[in-house]
């Protein structure tokens, strides 16, 4: 069989037991896709060549609708394949790519999977250092980025060709390729186990980690992203994610074109939720995936109008909480369904379509992905309900995990200690099997003994109007040791004052059992990595600077009546 008849064996047995969880875990065995396997070869191209399905939809904020077939895709990335084969680059080259939500990124991405080469998905946002940094521990032989972005490049040491999308004086225009004849490129006979992505983390608590991926821990492994999503051939899936990061290669390029689905992306500058809803209902999107900041914006414009085609609602990025769960629920009469994986994996953890969820539990573990908890103080593996660091056993081989940490030998080895690849995220798991996040290794303390998800708090503070995000970490105490102290950014409209942090500090209170009350609270500007995840590294550090100083900005439970 075939590499192609192989994935598309399991691929169609997953998607046949889309609702039953317990056939799919049951029956699921990783495909043998052979030595050389190649996404785009031996996957894109067999489905899309000569397909007129759309393949990719692009959607700009002034109205506009850009819609690409997937042949379309094939012969475009054709071009852009033997371009950059024009210039030397092949298999093993690393090529930073750093492009917005537009053509050229999955035309790019095809390419350079057609010819071997490695991709390195960076976002705009990133600053001249950072790039420099990048290019330098990756190893890049080439960059790709739009004319706004050149200038970032100057003064970067390097002997690396340079890529602008629409051409830039002292750069090669990327849309040269598309004058020549599209015709197919041979297949470069690299491994499967040959790296084809280069991710940076995020960086919340050190220097973002360089993470080695292969043609087969995201091209295949993605398959468990895919069931997690609900994804069937002919869905559109709208997924709320920025390029450069790996949930964009997650659920714009990898699952739902496992899936041959239509990828479907709009463009904004300034989320608007009701231009949102118009595109999930105008362009009958089945499966829409997003962050719980978009779903909490939402679940506050008016959903009365119902949510069109769609079938399976999403959360990722971080935790939902039970209110938004609910009210979607009672208003779409879809249950959000959330997941948890890594940039050093695939989905691993989640809600699958049809099976109860549970307030709060990000669901169970995906076919094929062997997850144990561990006991951070023992290293032993916990065994039926209980809490534990979320680890994948390597000893049965996990498909979805990265090969490790490029270029960081330390690091890698202490990710993978003990036979077990230890993601640094803590969860509990109940008597059905169901795991509940509650915290990073790093972020989980205790107050007057008891433990502290900061999770767990973050969840019922943001149920208050006037709290947009939250982050809670400890504040030393001299009675205590230490008690929580919330750092809360205001939703539009609401001031930092003390009426305001006496409203929240009271919610809280009424939600809380006594032991985990958050007993501080101050209005800040939270600080966060360049993706829009929370240090709260940087706050625990500052809880440290400023111990024997109260700040002014600061309340406590003390400071107010909480009672009335």
């Amino acid at each position: 069989m075939t590499a192609t008849a192989e994935l598309r064996r399991v691929r169609d047995a997953l998607v046949e037991r889309r609702t039953r969880y317990a056939d799919a875990v049951a029956d699921f065995s990783w495909p043998d896709v052979g030595a050389t396997f190649n996404f785009a070869h031996d996957w894109f191209d067999p489905f899309a060549r000569g397909n007129d399905a759309p393949g990719l939809v692009i959607l700009e904020e002034d109205g506009t609708r850009a819609s690409y077939s997937f042949a379309e895709l094939v012969d475009r990335s054709d071009q852009v394949a033997a371009a950059l084969g024009s210039y030397g680059i092949g298999r093993g080259d690393a090529v930073l790519v750093m492009l917005g939500n537009q053509v050229e990124l999955w035309e790019t991405m095809l390419a350079l999977t057609k010819v071997g080469a490695v991709i390195m998905p960076t976002t705009t946002a990133v600053t001249t250092a950072e790039l420099a940094d990048r290019i330098r521990r990756g190893g890049a032989r080439a960059v790709v980025c739009n004319p706004a972005d050149t200038a970032k490049l100057d003064g970067i040491e390097g002997d690396f060709l340079q890529f602008a999308v629409g051409g830039a004086e002292g750069w090669l225009d990327h849309g040269a390729a598309y004058e020549l004849e599209p015709r197919p490129v041979p297949h470069p006979g690299n491994g499967t186990d040959d790296r084809l992505l280069l991710y940076f983390t995020s960086g919340t608590t050190s220097r973002p980690k360089l993470v080695e991926h292969t043609h087969r821990s995201y091209p295949v492994g993605h398959l468990t992203t895919m069931y997690w999503l609900g994804l069937r051939p002919g869905d559109v899936h709208l997924n709320v994610s920025s390029p450069g990061w790996a949930k964009h290669a997650w659920s714009n390029f990898f699952a739902p074109w496992l899936a041959e689905a239509t990828v479907l992306v709009h463009n904004y500058r300034r989320f608007d939720p009701v231009t949102m809803l118009r595109a999930i209902r105008e362009e009958r999107v089945t499966t829409f995936c997003a962050p719980p900041t978009v779903w909490r914006m939402l679940i506050n414009a008016d959903l009365s109008g119902g949510p069109g085609d769609l079938r399976e609602a999403i959360g990722a990025g971080e935790p939902l909480n039970a209110e938004v769960i609910k009210q979607v629920r009672d208003l779409w009469g879809l249950t959000i369904r959330d997941g948890f994986g890594q940039t050093e994996t695939t989905a691993s953890i989640a809600n699958t379509p049809g099976q109860p969820v549970k307030a709060g539990s990000m669901g169970r573990p995906l076919p094929g992905v062997p997850v144990v908890l561990v006991d951070p103080a023992t290293d032993e593996v916990v065994e039926g309900p209980g809490e534990g660091e979320i680890c994948l056993d390597l000893a049965a081989g996990p498909v979805t995990l990265m090969t490790g940490y490029q270029g960081d030998p330390d690091r890698h080895a202490e990710a993978m200690r003990g036979g077990r690849y230890h993601t640094g995220d803590v969860a509990d798991r109940d008597e059905d099997a169901y795991i509940t996040y509650v915290g990073r290794t790093d972020d989980v303390f205790k107050a007057s003994d008891y433990k502290v998800s900061p999770f767990e708090l973050e969840s019922v503070l943001i149920e208050h109007p006037a709290v947009a995000e939250a982050a809670v970490v400890p504040a030393p105490d001299a009675v205590r040791l230490a008690v929580p102290k919330a750092y809360v950014a205001l939703a539009p409209g609401h001031e930092p004052t003390a009426e305001t942090a006496r409203s929240i500090l009271a919610h809280a209170r009424e939600q809380l059992p006594p032991y985990l009350r958050v007993r501080r609270l101050e209005f800040f500007e939270l600080p966060k990595t360049i993706s829009g995840k929370i240090r709260r590294v940087e706050l625990r550090a500052r809880e440290v600077e400023v111990a024997q100083q109260r700040p002014s900005t600061e309340y406590r439970d003390d400071d107010f009546d909480l009672r009335a």
